[in-house]
């Protein structure tokens, strides 16, 4: 594979080196957004079972778009773990590393022999994070679960829905994210300052289920002191107008107007401002009003009423599909919309917003597995003739 951009890392993290035994999404997303910061991150992969997301479509140039660009930046070693000198190599990894993140189930590194325990006696210095649904301890560690089971455990998904309806899917994994890779990058980035200090790592223990807990900040001290939350009785959660209309050709506006200026210039625009009063009313106070809002807004087409509210600040936004919003003016302004080449074949992808902080950091594309087994191990201090006996014995698997 060839890509416009080599490896020239810069940024704040451009002396962090990080090993990423991490597959699928939440790990590979936190690791992406150290990339984006500047860290040189060395996927840790198998050299014989794949990694799924490789193989997920859509494929360009007969690879995974998701894979391309979730892993964007990345370097590939590909070491057998499961053979003494496989573990050998990832120790000697590890001694030059400043974070390790993982993200199997409790257990499973501590039986490959690269637990915290071991490891920060190969280097003291090492923080280690793991990222997984339930955490390290407690009646969940070994259950299984995906972003759905957390979002339904933590609460959240008990009043994210309509009234009547029950809870809804969204089409992004908000636990996986929110919940494990957003708190896994803020962790290490605590602990990488903390240790200029005290001059040792540390282990950090991320749970997704915790992070979906967490998302609650408006709601969950108020559940615990009276009644919890339920579908349609917020003013965030579709019990006042806050909400999504439906345009007369089916396409869909989103009204956050709930402050008074805004919700008075909505209706004003709609032409109704004997209606404010009812803005004004509590949630679930608000059933008639919506109503007639939902009658307006079904009265034009979604070009019509974007073209009404385009010129209107009261927090009145189209629902865009996410071809539209990557082409959107205000994407490419902030230069979050990225344009690289393979073999010559155009490639775009989403950079994490962390990049507009430190535009200065240079990213290239997904690493194919084992693209760079030969260079970092060689850094190693591992000869060809030794290299070509680990490959030999599927220790290691090179890409040349």
């Amino acid at each position: 594979m060839s890509t416009q951009n080599s490896s020239n890392h810069k940024g704040p993290l451009n002396a962090v080196k990080v090993l990423d035994f991490s597959t699928l999404l939440p790990g590979p997303y936190a690791t992406a957004m150290l990339v984006d910061l500047g860290a040189e991150v060395i996927r840790v992969e198998s050299p014989t079972r794949v990694d799924l997301l490789k193989v997920l479509p859509p494929l360009k140039n007969g690879q995974s778009l998701i894979h391309l660009g979730l892993n964007r930046g990345k370097k590939s070693v590909a070491i057998n773990l499961k053979t003494p000198e496989g573990l050998d190599l990832a120790k000697r990894l590890v001694s030059e590393a400043d974070v390790l993140v993982e993200q199997f189930r409790p257990g499973v590194m501590s039986r490959l022999g690269l637990d915290y325990q071991t490891l920060s006696q190969v280097n003291p210095k090492l923080i280690y994070c793991s990222i997984t649904g339930y955490g390290q301890s407690g009646p969940y560690a070994h259950r299984a679960g995906h972003d759905i089971n957390y979002l339904a455990l933590s609460g959240v998904a008990s009043y994210s829905g309509r009234l009547g309806e029950g809870p809804r899917l969204s089409g992004v994994q908000i636990a996986d994210i929110a919940g494990g890779s957003h708190p896994a990058v803020i962790a290490i980035l605590a602990a990488l300052f903390e240790r200029v200090h005290s001059g040792q790592g540390r282990y950090l223990d991320i749970s997704m289920s915790d992070g979906a807990l967490a998302l609650n900040a408006l709601t969950a001290s108020a559940a615990a002191h009276s009644e919890a939350p339920s579908y349609g009785e917020t003013f965030l959660n579709s019990g006042t107008l806050y909400d999504y209309y439906q345009s007369s050709d089916g396409r869909w506006l989103s009204v956050g107007s709930l402050e008074p200026q805004f919700a008075q210039g909505l209706l004003m625009t709609l032409g109704h401002p004997e209606w404010f009063k009812e803005s004004l009313y509590p949630p679930r106070q608000q059933a008639k009003l919506k109503h007639k809002l939902t009658q307006v807004f079904a009265s034009k087409s979604f070009a019509e009423w974007c073209e009404v509210f385009d010129q209107v600040d009261c927090c009145v936004e189209p629902v865009l599909t996410l071809k539209e919003a990557l082409e959107h003016p205000l994407f490419k302004n902030r230069g979050l919309v990225k344009t690289e080449l393979i073999d010559e074949t155009e490639f775009i992808y989403v950079a994490s917003p962390l990049s507009t902080a430190f535009p200065e950091t240079q990213v290239d594309l997904a690493h194919d597995l084992g693209q760079d087994t030969d260079e970092i191990l060689g850094n190693l201090g591992l000869s060809e003739v030794e290299l070509e006996e680990l490959r030999s014995k599927k220790v290691i698997k090179s890409t040349k």
